[in-house]
Formats: structure tokens, C-alpha cells, sequence
């Protein structure tokens, strides 16, 4: 499989499954500091996914930074309370992964 379709396949899985986050853990209060970044994180990569493939190859990356800086933080804010927030760390590390290897195979197809 191209690593476009495996960005595609992972982004709606890890917006699908931010979106349930927010329902499981009762998240929409609006005292919750992640719901407006959690929500733009659902969107970006929702659209990015569903985007042609050659804009795809372009949002992805950016969609995927996005979260994985949403996804540390969160991570980060679990450890401050003495918790561990695997959930965040796991998503953290594949979005920035993903990230890294979707902008790395862009700037060498272009060179």
C-alpha cells in the first residue's frame, strides 16, 4: 500500500477515534482546554484524508503535525498530574511519524 493511502487510512482512524474519545470521556464541557484543538484536529484530518491525491499529499502532512503537537501536549498534560495518557503518546508518536515520513518522500520526489 502507498504511504499516501496508509496516511488516509490512519488519519480518519485517528480523527474517528478522537471523536469517540470526546463522547467516552464526557469532553464537551467548555472548561475542557483540548475541546477547540481536539475539534480542529477531527476536521483537519477528516478533510486531508478526503482530499484528491495530490492535495492529500500536501494536507496530510501539515494535518498530521497539527496533531501530533495537539496529541504531545495532551500527553504532557496527563504526566504533570502524575498520569500516564498512552492513548496521547500513541497517537503523538504515529501522527508525527507520519508527518515526518509523508514531508520527507515530498521534498525527495522533488529534488
Amino acid at each position: 500500500m502507498r504511504l499516501v493511502a496508509w496516511g488516509r487510512l490512519v488519519g480518519a482512524t485517528l480523527s474517528l477515534s478522537t471523536f469517540v474519545f470526546l463522547f467516552l470521556h464526557d469532553s464537551w464541557r467548555s472548561d475542557n482546554m483540548f475541546l477547540v484543538p481536539d475539534l480542529i484536529l477531527i476536521v483537519a484530518l477528516a478533510v486531508a484524508a478526503a482530499l484528491p491525491e495530490r492535495a492529500a499529499r500536501m494536507a496530510l502532512p501539515v494535518a498530521f503535525a497539527y496533531s501530533g503537537g495537539v496529541l504531545a501536549t495532551s500527553a504532557a498534560s496527563y504526566a504533570v498530574r502524575d498520569e500516564v495518557g498512552l492513548p496521547s503518546i500513541a497517537g503523538a508518536a504515529v501522527a508525527l511519524i507520519l508527518a515526518a515520513l509523508m514531508a520527507g518522500r515530498r521534498t525527495s520526489a522533488q529534488v
